[in-house]
């Protein structure tokens, strides 16, 4: 009862000073759990770092081979004419000792010529570097051997700043930082604070369930200005990841994309009593979006028919909306599709919420 009853209306320079010391009593909390700080600041910057090395732009590919010859095999040797290339490396081998070292991958293909002269390709057609040195490898022998192509052709490489896997990956690693924390900060912290039994003490106050949730959405996006810049930065000065977009336009959708993950916090945390409760719950919310949002690769690999499902996801729309901005200098006008349905999850997430929260 007595979360229906009507609570003393305050004047507002008062409302304001309370939302204020809540806001502070956030932030408070935050500074106090090293292990928040480690999670919200430091381990998105580990992960890019990490993924970012280890897809970054690679040189050409280089075919690792074993030569197999017959005693007495008609011309031409393969091993002499794969050597020229520079983009083979050739190990003579025997038929056993070859055949043992493409089963444990110290070498992709091995290549093996008869006494006639021609030569067969020994590989594992389900792995990629295999298949890829047949085609390096036969290539460069045929050329070898005087085989004349009867389109000339040249090859021009091209590598920009928008196109690589770690141009992809930072907006995406952003959006699903926005969501981590917005889902686990807002959520955990209603359910310790029930848990520990002080939100029964706030019925007491003149304190609306709407200032309440004020004061967690202020301290979050103050919070989230340092998230930004923490990774982004890391991002542009580490990897180069271009920034084409305005900086406004980029704070705006990542302040926008926030509220809709708090939104989603303050839903989870509304009626959970225990942290084993909220945290199933927040796994049940993040872990189809880390998957289907588009986070480490495209969303558009779904089918069809699971592509309208996977559009309506807040974090698809804030993941979309940030690479157009970062990678494309997409405007906010450009975005609004996705900035409509980030719009939706706001006002859908905050009026549930209320709704439905319990102080006790």
């Amino acid at each position: 009862m007595s979360d229906l009853r009507e609570k003393p209306r305050t004047p507002r320079t008062w409302r304001d000073a309370q939302i204020v010391q809540l806001t502070l009593v956030r932030f408070r909390e935050f500074l106090r759990e090293p292990e928040a700080l480690f999670w919200v600041f430091i381990f998105p910057v580990l992960l890019t770092a990490g993924l970012g090395l280890a897809f970054r732009s690679k040189p050409e590919d280089t075919a690792i081979v074993a030569v197999v010859t017959a005693a007495g095999h008609a011309p031409p040797d393969i091993e002499a004419l794969l050597s020229k290339s520079k983009n083979v490396v050739v190990h003579a081998m025997t038929a056993d000792s070859a055949m043992e070292a493409l089963r444990n991958s110290k070498v992709a293909l091995v290549a093996v010529q008869d006494a006639s002269g021609s030569v067969s390709y020994k590989y594992d057609p389900a792995r990629d570097e295999s298949r890829t040195a047949r085609l390096i490898v036969d290539n460069a022998l045929q050329h070898a051997a005087g085989r004349v192509e009867p389109v000339a052709t040249t090859d021009d490489y091209v590598t920009a700043l928008g196109s690589r896997y770690v141009d992809f990956l930072v907006p995406g690693l952003l959006g699903m930082n926005l969501l981590g924390s917005g889902v686990w900060g807002l959520g955990f912290a209603l359910v310790d604070l029930r848990r520990k039994r002080l939100l029964k003490r706030l019925i007491a106050t003149p304190m609306s369930r709407a200032q309440f949730f004020t004061s967690f959405l202020i301290s979050r996006l103050a919070v989230l200005t340092l998230e930004v810049i923490a990774l982004v930065g890391f991002g542009v000065l580490v990897f180069h990841v271009p920034l084409r977009g305005s900086i406004g336009s980029l704070m705006f959708i990542a302040v926008f994309g926030a509220l809709s993950f708090s939104g989603l916090g303050l839903l989870v945390g509304t009626r959970a009593k225990t942290v084993e409760a909220v945290s199933g719950l927040a796994n049940a919310i993040m872990l189809p979006m880390w998957v289907l949002s588009g986070t480490f690769f495209s969303a558009s690999h779904f089918p069809d028919v699971m592509q309208p499902f996977v559009r309506a996801l807040p974090l698809t729309a804030v993941n979309d909306a940030l690479r157009a901005n970062m990678l494309q200098g997409a405007s906010l006008t450009a975005v609004m599709p996705q900035l409509g349905v980030i719009a939706f999850w706001v006002v859908v997430c905050y009026a549930v919420a209320l709704k439905l929260f319990r102080w006790k």
